[in-house]
């Protein structure tokens, strides 16, 4: 499929379709981590969406921009996604129905349940679900939100870089949790737009990291999907991807792997430090900060904690110290700073 554009005026568009809705959470520093960095290190807080996560935001722009004839959408999902499509399904009176693999953790099944959506649990991978959801659309009518091969999708996500950039002009260095690319190439759209010397890294799991090796390999492939305490990362990118494929390509200034007992040894920062409850992918960015990966930053960093929708007793066990499994992955426990 040939490859789509996107620019700053289609992210200002779905500024204005979710307005009063998802937009407008707040950009804090971690006092912490800006010793860390040198610099003021910036949090843009979309764990505090009204569905717990940034995905609200390319859900209400790619619902709402949909014609009023449709009756019901459909998506895949490692979770945040669906609950973000299902609560604007509902906003417009529509049906969702939402696929999602065996790896997405229960907890956030449950979630999107609670908001009314018909959940179908599909396979073992991501792309299996997307599957789902495509031969739902041909047999039901459903008309598919795509997690981030969407060009509302990725505009949506774009309104939280341009967001950052309009309270802080000052960004050197945005650190963006990367999985499908959605929310990477909406956020490198917007700030390349207003500030093209602006460095955008694109930060991962080291394990099952479909976007990185795509970008590697030159063109989109699969890779095996692992449970990760990033699980909101996991899944592959599509092999005919036409949107946020080619824009990370084109406009990460790298992309960085974390490895499990990095992005714990965040999470433990985001709660200890910060006093934040955070998801493993919400904290890629202070991972690789941590981990001494980053190139050393000109000015403030800034960064997006994507999501709070996570299992709270594997969080508690996972803050004091106990070994957790997950899937079939034990991470070893650490006491934060013995």
């Amino acid at each position: 499929m040939a490859e789509m554009t996107l620019e700053l005026h289609h992210i200002l568009d779905a500024r204005n379709r979710i307005r009063g809705v998802a937009d407008n959470t707040p950009l804090i520093p971690s006092p912490f981590m800006s010793k860390v960095a040198g610099h003021d290190f910036l949090m843009k807080m979309e764990n505090m969406q009204p569905v717990g996560a940034f995905k609200l935001r390319g859900a209400m722009s790619a619902v709402m921009a949909l014609p009023d004839d449709v009756q019901g959408v459909t998506c895949c999902s490692t979770g945040n996604h669906g609950r973000g499509v299902t609560f604007a399904a509902n906003r417009r009176g529509m049906k969702a129905v939402i696929c999602m693999s065996e790896l997405v953790p229960q907890a956030k099944v449950d979630g999107i349940r609670a908001l009314g959506a018909d959940v179908r649990i599909i396979g073992t991978t991501q792309d299996e679900a997307m599957y789902e959801s495509q031969r739902l659309c041909e047999i039901e009518g459903l008309v598919e939100i795509s997690p981030f091969d969407d060009p509302h999708v990725i505009a949506g996500q774009g309104t939280i870089g341009f967001e950052m950039l309009e309270t802080r002009p000052d960004l050197n260095m945005l650190l963006v949790p990367l999985s499908g690319g959605g929310l990477a190439a909406g956020i490198a759209t917007a700030a390349k737009a207003i500030n093209p010397d602006i460095k955008v890294i694109g930060i991962t799991m080291d394990r099952g990291a479909a976007m990185y090796e795509s970008i590697h390999a030159g063109k989109p492939v699969e890779v095996p999907e692992y449970a990760s305490l990033a699980d909101s990362l996991g899944g592959g990118i599509g092999l005919e991807n036409r949107l946020s494929y080619p824009i990370c390509r084109d406009l990460l200034d790298d992309t960085i792997l974390v490895t499990e007992e990095e992005i714990l040894h965040a999470m433990q920062v985001m709660f200890y430090e910060d006093r934040i409850v955070a998801e493993g992918a919400s904290v890629v960015g202070q991972a690789a900060m941590l981990a001494g990966k980053l190139p050393k930053p000109d000015g403030p960093v800034g960064t997006v904690i994507t999501g709070r929708n996570l299992d709270m007793p594997t969080f508690a066990k996972l803050m004091t110290g106990q070994d957790v499994m997950i899937g079939d992955l034990e991470v070893k426990g650490k006491t934060y700073g013995a």
